[in-house]
């Protein structure tokens, strides 16, 4: 395990705990997520180019996304919680029958699910996906907060792909939860009857 790889996602956990307590003052809370979400892409195009993958590092990068997330959905919505908790039901799923490689071991899904998750996500799909994850609660909270002075349609057009992208994402969740079900209630492999 690398040790800068791992301090980066060390960084971001503090850097979210900071986002959620000056969540009330944007000018503070805008620029602390946002930092938390490039250091994700940074931290794992580092982990990919200098070899330093991890099955820690695969699981911290994604409770660090989850936590983030989470926690403002919770603080966008009354039933934010939901978003949050489908999150963690995938990761749990992906992380307990997948491992560390979860985001290449959808060679036998749906299309819609192995375009959405070739090459890890970094596709143009998988980056409409990955925006929508990470970027339609940030952009909610702009709106909400109204803090984006664009026009209209510009506000519209935004929301209505970011939106999108996260539905494309909730596909591949539900795929992701529905596939784990069927594991567990398809008769055990031997090595599990033991």
């Amino acid at each position: 395990m690398n040790v800068c790889i791992c301090v980066s996602g060390y960084i971001r956990i503090g850097l979210v705990f900071a986002a959620w307590r000056a969540s009330q003052t944007p000018a503070v809370f805008v620029p602390l997520y946002s930092v938390s979400i490039a250091l994700d892409g940074v931290d794992g195009w580092l982990a990919r180019r200098l070899g330093q993958s991890s099955r820690f590092g695969a699981w911290l990068d994604v409770v660090v996304d989850n936590l983030g997330r989470g926690m403002l959905w919770g603080q966008l919505f009354e039933w934010g919680w939901l978003v949050s908790a489908l999150e963690w039901c995938v990761f749990v799923c992906n992380h307990s029958t997948r491992g560390n490689h979860w985001k290449s071991s959808f060679t036998c899904s749906p299309r819609l699910i192995q375009a959405i998750m070739t090459n890890g996500l970094r596709t143009p799909l998988g980056t409409w996906v990955v925006s929508g994850l990470h970027c339609l609660p940030l952009w909610l909270y702009g709106l909400q907060r109204d803090l984006l002075s664009l026009p209209l349609w510009v506000r519209a057009l935004g929301t209505t792909l970011l939106v999108a992208g996260r539905l494309l994402a909730l596909s591949a969740e539900m795929w992701c939860l529905w596939t784990h079900v069927e594991y567990l209630t398809s008769d055990e492999p031997e090595e599990r009857k033991n």
